[in-house]
């Protein structure tokens, strides 16, 4: 009975280390490595399909190829909401496959705030990096992102829920990762980049459902942006 209890006990601990739902304000998902085994698996609060959205979120990374800072994947759909970032001031927005890119001013290797907001009624996505906007564009309009998602951070998933190639893998911090089902205003992204997001209602950093797996760390948060 002993050695059952022991084995429960370290069964219970382990498996909270891989799924947990905790307040991770001020702390970081660290990547330490190039792989295509360590990601993190985000499990939001979205129980119909997208028709609008806003999501943020801080990274700080030194890498210079490129690299999936968000990757949302349906069945029969992978790249159904993916944010990559192409180079150092350039990011591309995928919605259904397509895509629109951004270009920017940005200082590297730096932490950066990044959010970016889409409406399926004009198809305008707006873009925003440490709290400056940066030239909208527009893709997809009339269109409905697709449900139930996986949701991956780390990695680019080719298939739902994998798929991944470490050539496109994340090395470096994640942090403050807020999505929400309608387009924020300007003040709100303001707001948000300042480290007060209003309720966000699909994911929330504060209060976030995530499950880890391979080499992934949570560390304090030690820079801003």
């Amino acid at each position: 009975m002993d050695k059952l209890l022991l084995w429960m006990a370290v069964f219970t601990s382990l498996l909270s280390e891989a799924f947990a739902q905790t307040d991770l304000n001020w702390k970081v998902f660290v990547f330490p490595r190039e792989s295509e085994t360590d990601y993190v698996k985000l499990i939001p609060r979205l129980e119909k399909p997208l028709q609008n959205f806003t999501l943020c979120f801080r990274a700080y990374s030194d890498l210079s190829r490129s690299q999936s800072l968000f990757s949302y994947s349906v069945k029969g759909r992978d790249n159904e909401l993916l944010i990559y970032k192409e180079k150092v001031g350039q990011y591309s927005l995928y919605i259904g496959h397509s895509k629109v890119t951004v270009h920017g001013i940005e200082e590297h290797p730096s932490p950066i705030h990044f959010c970016t907001s889409w409406e399926s009624s004009s198809g305008i996505a707006e873009f925003w990096v440490n709290g400056k906007p940066w030239v909208k564009k527009g893709l997809q309009r009339g269109y409905t992102v697709k449900s139930p998602p996986s949701i991956v951070l780390g990695q680019e998933q080719d298939a739902y829920g994998g798929g991944f190639d470490k050539a496109q893998s994340f090395v470096g911090e994640i942090a403050d990762l807020y999505m929400w089902d309608s387009v924020l205003t300007p003040d709100d992204i303001l707001s948000v980049d300042s480290g007060s997001p209003p309720n966000p209602n699909i994911l929330d950093w504060r209060d976030l459902n995530y499950e880890t797996n391979g080499y992934v760390a949570i560390k304090p948060r030690v820079w801003n942006n």
